[in-house]
C-alpha cells in the first residue's frame, strides 16, 4: 500500500513539472523570443541586447558606428533607468572598494578619472546624432564641448565626493586636445566638480597618431613618477583602463554609442 501511494505521489508531481491544464488551457512553459528595438519589434539575426553584451565585454572591437538597427535600442537605454542603474552599480562599487582599503595619509593616493562618458555626459549631442549611428564628426563635437554644456553624470559625480571624503586626490585624464582645458575645468566645475589635482588633456604635437591606450597608459605613468598611488581608475572605454600603469583596480562604466582604441 505504501509503495502504491508512492508511486501516485510521484506520478502527481511528474504531471505537475510537465504542464497542467484548466478548463483545457494548458499552462507548459514555452521559450520567449527576445525583443529589440525602439519599439519592441523583432530583428531578423540581430539581437541588439547581445551586440551590447559584445561591446562592453570587449569581444566586439574597432567598430565605427552602432548597427542602424539599433538605434532606438541604445537610444532607449542611454535615456532610461537601466544607464543610470548600471552606473550607479559600478561606482557603487568602486566605492565599496576604496572604502576598504587602509591608505596611508600621505596625500599621494590618487583616483583617475576618464571625463566623456564617465564623469560628462554627452547624451544631448548624442542624441542629436543617432546615439552612435552617425560617424563620429570631430567638428561638430568639438563646438558642443566648447559650450561647456554637458551634464553630469550623477554616479560619478556621488564616487567623486566619496573618494575626496576619504582623503583620495583626483586626477581627470581625458583625450580631449589641450585647447580645450578651459573649457573642460569650466564645464567640470558647473557639474559639481570643484576640485581636482590633476586636469590632464592630450598634447596632440606629443601624442599624433597614437592610441588612447598609449597616451593614457604614458600619462599615468608620469603620475606614478611624481609619487603618486593610482588607487583606482575609472572610464567608459576599454582604452581608459587598459594598457600599462592601470591602477590597482580598475571599474569600467557602460557605454554603448561609440568605441575608441
Amino acid at each position: 500500500m505504501r509503495m502504491k501511494i508512492l508511486l501516485f505521489l510521484v506520478a502527481t508531481i511528474l504531471a505537475t513539472c510537465h504542464g497542467s491544464s484548466d478548463h483545457g488551457v494548458s499552462f507548459n512553459v514555452f521559450p520567449l523570443r527576445m525583443k529589440t528595438g525602439s519599439g519592441g519589434h523583432y530583428i531578423p539575426d540581430v539581437s541588439c541586447a547581445s551586440w551590447t553584451l559584445g561591446v562592453e565585454a570587449h569581444n566586439i572591437i574597432n567598430w565605427k558606428t552602432i548597427p542602424e538597427e539599433c538605434e532606438g535600442y541604445v537610444g532607449n537605454y542611454m535615456i532610461g533607468q537601466q544607464y543610470r542603474s548600471d552606473s550607479k552599480t559600478v561606482c557603487k562599487q568602486a566605492y565599496f572598494y576604496a572604502r576598504s582599503l587602509n591608505l596611508p595619509r600621505d596625500g599621494k593616493n590618487i583616483w583617475v578619472f576618464d571625463i566623456d562618458e564617465t564623469s560628462l555626459s554627452n547624451l544631448p549631442y548624442y542624441a542629436e546624432h543617432g546615439f552612435g549611428l552617425e560617424l563620429y564628426n570631430d567638428t561638430a563635437f568639438n563646438l558642443w564641448v566648447d559650450r561647456a554644456a554637458a551634464p553630469v553624470l550623477p554616479e560619478s559625480l556621488k564616487l567623486y565626493n566619496k573618494l575626496l571624503s576619504l582623503g583620495i586626490k583626483i586626477a581627470f585624464l581625458t583625450g580631449r586636445p589641450l585647447s580645450q582645458k578651459d573649457n573642460t575645468a569650466k564645464n567640470l566645475k558647473l557639474a559639481g566638480f570643484y576640485t581636482w589635482e590633476k586636469l590632464i588633456l592630450k598634447e596632440p604635437s606629443t601624442y599624433s597618431g597614437k592610441t588612447a591606450v598609449t597616451y593614457k597608459s604614458a600619462e599615468r605613468k608620469k603620475l606614478e613618477e611624481e609619487g603618486y598611488r593610482i588607487i583606482g581608475n575609472i572610464g567608459d572605454q576599454w582604452s581608459d583602463i587598459l594598457g600599462t600603469t592601470t591602477g590597482n583596480r580598475t571599474f569600467k562604466l557602460p557605454d554603448p554609442m561609440y568605441y575608441i582604441s
